[in-house]
């Protein structure tokens, strides 16, 4: 008798891993990852052959090996760029050391302008008095002395009236220009009364000898003809 045997219903396992394959399988993964870093930045060949150096690589290290062979075969332009130009201005060596001379330079003072020298009147009248130049017939003298001999001489007199007005003057000032009468007012060197009458002849005649003797002359003249008449009435009446 023929006994039908029955189809076993026992499931096939898949069989169980080896020992230690499943960490060979990891170990190849992370060592061709680590090796995929390293040659990066060598050829992109070798690059890609370290990615699928695994037996069995899948479809995604395939993908990823061909993605990096072609960019390692592709012409690395970036190194073709020319270095960039500084976009800031540069300014010449000339330029600049010009511009430091012209800033050491420091621009000397111009000097002022003197004053025109004012002019001395020689006519006995305005703002002042004349100028005299002592002669060298007067070299006796000095000081206002020297300028009264000079001016007598000038005004057409010898020395024998100098002599006279120098005498006169001794008396009546001491030939001091800022000689004053406190009594009388009288005033400088001629003792004129009142002082400012001697202003007819420069306006400096409180300070100026030449000024002041310049008029008394005059007076002198146009009251006693001559210094030695003047000298004269002095000596008889005590003033003139």
């Amino acid at each position: 008798m023929f006994t039908r045997t029955k189809p076993s219903r026992a499931k096939h396992r898949a069989p169980e891993p080896r020992p230690g394959g499943l960490r060979h399988v990891v170990r190849n993964r992370v060592f061709a990852s680590a090796a995929a870093v390293l040659v990066a930045l060598g050829s992109g060949s070798s690059a890609s052959a370290a990615i699928i150096s695994t037996d069995d690589p899948t479809a995604e290290e395939l993908l990823a090996a061909e993605i990096v062979a072609d960019a390692g075969d592709a012409d690395r332009q970036w190194d073709q760029v020319d270095a960039m130009e500084s976009i800031l201005p540069v300014k010449e060596q000339g330029t600049a050391d010009a511009a430091k001379a012209e800033a050491a330079e420091v621009p000397e003072p111009e000097p002022e302008p003197e004053e025109p020298a004012a002019e001395e009147s020689s006519s006995g009248s305005g703002d002042s008095g004349p100028s005299v130049e002592v002669s060298a017939d007067c070299s006796e003298y000095s000081g206002n002395k020297a300028v009264g001999c000079t001016m007598t001489l000038e005004a057409g007199w010898d020395m024998n009236e100098v002599g006279c007005l120098v005498n006169l003057w001794d008396r009546e000032s001491g030939w001091n220009e800022t000689a004053s009468n406190p009594s009388s007012g009288a005033y400088g060197i001629p003792q004129s009364l009142p002082g400012d009458k001697m202003a007819s002849h420069g306006d400096d005649w409180q300070t100026n000898p030449a000024t002041q003797i310049a008029w008394g002359l005059d007076y002198i003249e146009g009251r006693y003809g001559s210094p030695c008449g003047a000298w004269s009435h002095s000596e008889s009446n005590g003033w003139y």
